[in-house]
């Protein structure tokens, strides 16, 4: 009787035995299953984004996306405008350049106007219009001042100065766009003067190009300090930065 109770205990231990090999063979089944599947999904994956057409990208733009690469190129043309200027010293291409910068800053608010008026909008198109707006409002206008005589040391430091400080408030621009606008999905109010706002320091080189007050001549003349010149006028491009990264709020028309 117990050689018979022994045979079948050794009949139990190889059932579990048997069970549990089956059991880990299925679930090694399965994640060769599940590895498989993804695998082929990431192909299928690939293939469909392999199939896209040429151009795909541009096939994606809205209506407002164009009017804001108007703005991108009007602000690399006043660019152009200026290396001319220094290059030439007719005073014209800096009349262009300014006239070019006028031109980003109405393709700057009828895009705006567009989206809002389709009602179709995106993430690439908040990132666009950033891009484009350092480049018309940002690069454009420190490069009309430096064309015009802003060539110092400390001339250079405030244009850099000024030029980041246009970069971080997009940035937190776009960070905080959201949590601005309250759930209501509109930004009420600025935090900082918008970049555009340095279209009023182009008018003022402008007028100073009209009359006369470029190069050597500009107004308030130079200072030197530590054997480097500053211009006092550049300041006005420190004063613009600082307000555009301040926390001044402006509301929203």
């Amino acid at each position: 009787m117990r050689r018979y109770r022994e045979k079948a205990s050794d009949v139990k231990i190889e059932i579990l035995a048997a069970v549990q090999l089956s059991l880990t063979i299925v679930n090694d089944a399965n994640h060769e299953v599940n590895r498989i599947c993804l695998g082929a999904g990431n192909i299928h994956h690939m293939s469909a984004q392999n199939s896209k057409k040429p151009f795909s990208m541009i096939r994606e733009f809205h209506l407002a996306d164009w009017f804001t690469l108007g703005n991108a190129i009007c602000g690399t043309a006043a660019i152009f405008s200026m290396i001319s200027y220094v290059q030439t010293g007719v005073v014209r291409h800096v009349y262009f350049a300014c006239a070019l910068v006028l031109a980003a800053l109405v393709f700057d608010v009828v895009d705006g106007r567009v989206a809002r008026w389709r009602e179709k909008s995106s993430v690439m198109g908040r990132e666009l219009d950033s891009l484009a707006d350092v480049i018309s409002f940002g690069v454009a206008p420190a490069m009309i001042g430096y064309g015009l005589g802003m060539q110092g040391l400390f001339d250079r430091i405030i244009l850099g100065y000024f030029v980041a400080c246009g970069v971080s408030r997009l940035a937190r621009y776009n960070v905080t766009a959201e949590a601005l606008s309250a759930g209501a999905g509109k930004v009420t109010f600025f935090e900082g003067t918008p970049i555009p706002t340095s279209f009023l320091l182009v008018c003022l080189l402008a007028v100073a190009s009209w009359l006369g007050a470029i190069g050597e001549h500009l107004w308030f003349g130079n200072l030197m300090i530590g054997g480097h010149v500053l211009h006092p006028l550049t300041l006005v491009f420190g004063v613009s930065g600082s307000l555009m990264i301040s926390r001044i709020r402006i509301p929203k028309l």
